[in-house]
Protein backbone atom coordinates (compact mmCIF):
# COMPACT_ATOMS: atom_id res chain seq x y z
CA UNK A 1 0.00 0.00 0.00
CA UNK A 2 2.76 2.39 0.83
CA UNK A 3 4.43 1.49 -2.57
CA UNK A 4 1.31 2.34 -4.30
CA UNK A 5 1.16 6.18 -2.50
CA UNK A 6 4.63 7.06 -3.75
CA UNK A 7 4.42 5.36 -7.20
CA UNK A 8 1.04 7.34 -7.23
CA UNK A 9 2.55 10.67 -5.62
CA UNK A 10 5.54 10.44 -8.44
CA UNK A 11 3.81 9.97 -11.10
CA UNK A 12 1.64 12.86 -10.66
CA UNK A 13 4.39 15.22 -9.55
CA UNK A 14 6.33 14.47 -12.30
CA UNK A 15 3.16 14.45 -14.91
CA UNK A 16 3.90 11.32 -16.17
CA UNK A 17 0.23 10.42 -16.66
CA UNK A 18 -0.99 13.71 -17.92
CA UNK A 19 -1.98 13.89 -22.16
CA UNK A 20 1.71 14.81 -23.01
CA UNK A 21 2.91 11.61 -21.67
CA UNK A 22 0.45 9.01 -22.48
CA UNK A 23 -1.84 10.30 -24.65
CA UNK A 24 -5.13 11.34 -23.91
CA UNK A 25 -6.15 7.81 -22.17
CA UNK A 26 -9.71 9.20 -20.58
CA UNK A 27 -10.78 9.86 -24.49
CA UNK A 28 -9.31 7.11 -26.03
CA UNK A 29 -10.92 4.22 -23.94
CA UNK A 30 -14.17 5.97 -24.54
CA UNK A 31 -13.34 5.65 -28.34
CA UNK A 32 -12.54 2.07 -28.05
CA UNK A 33 -15.19 1.13 -25.95
CA UNK A 34 -13.49 -2.40 -24.94
CA UNK A 35 -15.21 -5.60 -23.71
CA UNK A 36 -11.78 -7.10 -22.45
CA UNK A 37 -8.37 -5.78 -21.05
CA UNK A 38 -6.78 -6.79 -24.10
CA UNK A 39 -8.90 -5.05 -26.27
CA UNK A 40 -8.12 -1.75 -24.58
CA UNK A 41 -4.45 -2.79 -24.72
CA UNK A 42 -4.42 -3.51 -28.11
CA UNK A 43 -6.27 -0.14 -29.26
CA UNK A 44 -4.27 2.02 -27.01
CA UNK A 45 -0.85 0.30 -28.01
CA UNK A 46 -2.08 1.42 -31.79
CA UNK A 47 -2.62 5.07 -30.55
CA UNK A 48 0.03 5.82 -28.76
CA UNK A 49 2.71 4.32 -31.68
CA UNK A 50 0.86 7.12 -33.63
CA UNK A 51 1.28 9.76 -31.30
CA UNK A 52 5.00 8.73 -30.44
CA UNK A 53 5.12 9.33 -34.38
CA UNK A 54 3.62 12.53 -34.28
CA UNK A 55 6.23 13.73 -31.61
CA UNK A 56 8.55 11.87 -33.59
CA UNK A 57 10.00 9.74 -30.55
CA UNK A 58 11.85 6.77 -32.29
CA UNK A 59 10.52 4.15 -29.86
CA UNK A 60 7.57 1.03 -29.74
CA UNK A 61 4.79 1.76 -27.47
CA UNK A 62 5.86 -0.91 -25.60
CA UNK A 63 9.40 0.42 -25.21
CA UNK A 64 8.20 4.02 -24.54
CA UNK A 65 5.82 3.29 -21.37
CA UNK A 66 9.00 1.03 -20.32
CA UNK A 67 10.91 4.68 -20.52
CA UNK A 68 8.23 5.98 -18.35
CA UNK A 69 8.66 3.51 -15.66
CA UNK A 70 12.52 3.86 -16.12
CA UNK A 71 11.65 7.99 -15.62
CA UNK A 72 9.84 7.46 -13.02
CA UNK A 73 11.96 5.40 -11.07
CA UNK A 74 14.79 7.67 -11.49
CA UNK A 75 12.58 10.37 -9.99
CA UNK A 76 11.71 8.05 -6.88
CA UNK A 77 15.13 6.57 -6.24
CA UNK A 78 17.46 9.74 -6.55
CA UNK A 79 15.24 13.20 -6.68
CA UNK A 80 12.60 12.31 -3.88
CA UNK A 81 15.28 9.93 -1.90
CA UNK A 82 17.92 13.28 -1.46
CA UNK A 83 14.57 15.41 -0.88
CA UNK A 84 13.60 12.90 2.06
CA UNK A 85 17.22 12.94 3.59
CA UNK A 86 17.11 16.76 3.55
CA UNK A 87 13.68 16.70 6.23
CA UNK A 88 14.57 17.11 9.79
CA UNK A 89 12.05 16.59 12.44
CA UNK A 90 11.81 20.96 12.55
CA UNK A 91 10.74 20.96 9.04
CA UNK A 92 7.79 18.51 9.75
CA UNK A 93 7.00 20.34 12.80
CA UNK A 94 6.87 23.53 11.25
CA UNK A 95 5.07 22.14 8.46
CA UNK A 96 2.05 20.27 10.66
CA UNK A 97 1.45 23.55 11.98
CA UNK A 98 1.14 25.77 9.04
CA UNK A 99 -1.12 22.82 7.91
CA UNK A 100 -3.51 22.93 10.13
CA UNK A 101 -3.04 26.66 11.63
CA UNK A 102 -2.08 28.83 8.90
CA UNK A 103 -3.02 26.94 5.69
CA UNK A 104 -6.66 26.13 7.28
CA UNK A 105 -7.59 29.80 7.56
CA UNK A 106 -6.48 31.12 4.31
CA UNK A 107 -8.59 28.59 2.63
CA UNK A 108 -11.34 29.14 5.16
CA UNK A 109 -10.85 33.13 4.05
CA UNK A 110 -10.89 32.49 0.04
CA UNK A 111 -13.97 30.31 0.56
CA UNK A 112 -15.52 33.31 2.47
CA UNK A 113 -14.22 35.80 -0.09
CA UNK A 114 -15.52 34.10 -3.05
CA UNK A 115 -18.84 33.52 -1.79
CA UNK A 116 -18.99 36.74 -1.17
CA UNK A 117 -18.24 38.02 -4.16
CA UNK A 118 -20.88 35.04 -5.49
CA UNK A 119 -23.80 37.19 -3.17
CA UNK A 120 -22.88 40.61 -4.90
CA UNK A 121 -23.08 39.58 -8.19
CA UNK A 122 -26.28 37.28 -7.84
CA UNK A 123 -28.23 40.44 -5.46
CA UNK A 124 -26.38 43.41 -7.04
CA UNK A 125 -26.23 45.05 -4.10
CA UNK A 126 -22.87 46.34 -2.40
CA UNK A 127 -22.04 44.22 0.79
CA UNK A 128 -20.41 45.27 3.61
CA UNK A 129 -17.90 43.37 5.90
CA UNK A 130 -18.98 43.59 9.31
CA UNK A 131 -18.16 45.14 12.18
CA UNK A 132 -15.56 42.82 14.72
CA UNK A 133 -18.38 43.37 17.29
CA UNK A 134 -21.07 42.26 14.80
CA UNK A 135 -19.40 39.03 14.56
CA UNK A 136 -19.52 38.40 18.08
CA UNK A 137 -22.23 39.64 19.30
CA UNK A 138 -24.25 38.65 16.41
CA UNK A 139 -22.56 36.33 14.06
CA UNK A 140 -22.93 38.31 11.39
CA UNK A 141 -19.91 38.28 8.84
CA UNK A 142 -21.62 40.65 6.06
CA UNK A 143 -23.95 43.22 6.28
CA UNK A 144 -26.25 45.41 3.61
CA UNK A 145 -27.53 48.48 4.31
CA UNK A 146 -30.97 49.78 3.44
CA UNK A 147 -32.70 53.26 4.30
CA UNK A 148 -30.70 53.05 7.58
CA UNK A 149 -31.68 48.91 8.34
CA UNK A 150 -29.65 46.28 8.50
CA UNK A 151 -29.50 42.90 6.60
CA UNK A 152 -27.16 40.20 8.03
CA UNK A 153 -25.19 37.91 6.43
CA UNK A 154 -23.13 35.01 7.54
CA UNK A 155 -21.38 32.65 5.56
CA UNK A 156 -20.94 29.34 6.96
CA UNK A 157 -18.47 26.71 5.09
CA UNK A 158 -19.46 23.02 5.63
CA UNK A 159 -18.19 19.64 4.50
CA UNK A 160 -21.06 17.31 3.04
CA UNK A 161 -20.83 14.95 6.05
CA UNK A 162 -22.28 18.49 7.81
CA UNK A 163 -25.42 18.76 5.72
CA UNK A 164 -27.58 16.46 8.21
CA UNK A 165 -26.84 18.72 10.77
CA UNK A 166 -27.82 22.28 8.86
CA UNK A 167 -31.03 22.90 10.96
CA UNK A 168 -28.98 22.94 14.21
CA UNK A 169 -26.58 25.24 12.78
CA UNK A 170 -29.73 27.50 12.51
CA UNK A 171 -31.21 26.73 15.64
CA UNK A 172 -28.29 27.87 17.34
CA UNK A 173 -27.23 30.77 15.49
CA UNK A 174 -30.48 32.14 15.62
CA UNK A 175 -30.89 33.37 18.91
CA UNK A 176 -28.55 36.07 18.15
CA UNK A 177 -29.57 36.57 14.69
CA UNK A 178 -32.90 37.37 15.97
CA UNK A 179 -31.09 40.37 18.28
CA UNK A 180 -29.93 41.06 15.55
CA UNK A 181 -32.90 42.13 13.86
CA UNK A 182 -34.72 43.87 16.79
CA UNK A 183 -31.66 46.29 16.83
CA UNK A 184 -31.00 46.86 13.10
CA UNK A 185 -35.08 45.92 11.28
CA UNK A 186 -33.57 42.75 9.13
CA UNK A 187 -33.29 39.40 9.55
CA UNK A 188 -30.01 37.67 9.17
CA UNK A 189 -29.45 34.72 6.90
CA UNK A 190 -27.00 31.92 6.62
CA UNK A 191 -24.99 31.49 3.66
CA UNK A 192 -23.36 27.54 3.60
CA UNK A 193 -21.14 27.31 1.20
CA UNK A 194 -19.87 23.88 0.14
CA UNK A 195 -16.58 22.89 -2.03
CA UNK A 196 -17.71 20.95 -5.15
CA UNK A 197 -14.99 19.64 -7.54
CA UNK A 198 -12.36 21.90 -6.02
CA UNK A 199 -14.96 24.81 -6.73
CA UNK A 200 -16.86 26.89 -4.07
CA UNK A 201 -20.55 27.19 -4.43
CA UNK A 202 -23.69 27.82 -2.42
CA UNK A 203 -25.14 24.89 -0.96
CA UNK A 204 -28.44 26.72 -0.04
CA UNK A 205 -29.18 29.30 -3.18
CA UNK A 206 -32.73 29.40 -2.56
CA UNK A 207 -31.63 31.48 0.04
CA UNK A 208 -30.61 34.67 -2.54
CA UNK A 209 -34.54 35.10 -3.39
CA UNK A 210 -35.13 34.90 0.41
CA UNK A 211 -32.36 38.07 1.00
CA UNK A 212 -33.95 39.78 -2.30
CA UNK A 213 -37.56 39.44 -0.95
CA UNK A 214 -35.99 40.93 2.45
CA UNK A 215 -34.62 43.28 0.76
CA UNK A 216 -38.00 44.56 -0.71
CA UNK A 217 -39.41 44.48 1.89
CA UNK A 218 -37.29 47.18 3.81
CA UNK A 219 -37.24 49.07 0.20
CA UNK A 220 -41.11 49.24 0.33
CA UNK A 221 -40.96 50.43 3.94
CA UNK A 222 -42.91 47.34 5.08
CA UNK A 223 -41.31 46.38 8.68
CA UNK A 224 -42.45 43.38 11.16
Amino acid sequence: MAKEWILNLATNRWGLNKKNSVGPVSLWIRECGPKSLEEWKSFYYTKLSDFLKRKKIPLTPQEYIEDLGRKLYMKITEVIKAEIEEVDEEDCIRYIHNLVIKRTYDGYLTEIDTIYGMLQKELDMKINPAPDEWDRLYNVDFYIQIKGKYIGLQIKPITYEQTPELHKWKEWLGRTHKKFEENFGGKVFIVFSIKKDSRKEIYNPEVLDEIRNEIERIQRGSYI
